[in-house]
């Protein structure tokens, strides 16, 4: 009997290597493998593992992890100009006393906010997506400033024309 630590490993790389675009297509390579699990099954396992759907390149939405998302967007931020036409998705920033607005463009604010949430929780509660907003609850005695320079390392090429008005804090 295969364990389920074995099979989450097994999803994972599966994600990783072939970034499948449904959960069907992860089930049927999970099928050629061996696992003989159902989809409820499967979407619990992503949801364990806090696998998510991220554009891809050509736009296309595709499963991936966390940790290979980050690769994702670091492998392409080089070549990415962040704002309206942005292959990462971002378009701005802004705040209202421990809130932060982030507007994106439709279908990534979920990989956005992962991205915060995994390299940022020591700087905010928590981060609550919807297709293209995304609200972020800063901590206390956080500044506005230590939250835009780590979205900077998220997401390079952040501009101040991407900030809202009420930045200074």
């Amino acid at each position: 009997m295969i364990t389920k630590n074995r099979r989450l490993a097994i999803i994972q790389e599966l994600v990783n290597v072939h970034s499948p675009n449904s959960q069907g297509k992860l089930l049927k390579l999970l099928h050629e493998r061996g696992f003989a699990i159902t989809q409820t099954t499967l979407s619990r396992d992503i949801k364990q593992l806090k696998i998510s759907k991220m554009p891809d390149e050509r736009g296309n939405y595709i499963y991936t992890t966390p940790h290979n998302e980050t690769n994702y967007s670091n492998r392409n931020s080089a070549k990415e100009k962040i704002g309206h036409n942005s292959n990462r998705g971002f378009i701005s920033i802004d705040f209202s006393n421990q809130l932060g607005v982030i507007k994106t463009r439709p279908g990534y604010a979920h990989g956005i906010a992962m991205d915060f949430e995994y390299h940022a929780s020591s700087l905010i509660l928590g981060a609550i997506a919807d297709d293209d907003i995304i609200l972020i609850i800063l901590r206390e005695g956080i500044s506005r400033k230590e939250i835009l320079n780590k979205l900077a390392i998220i997401i390079p090429g952040i501009t101040k024309e991407d900030y809202g008005s009420n930045i200074q804090k």
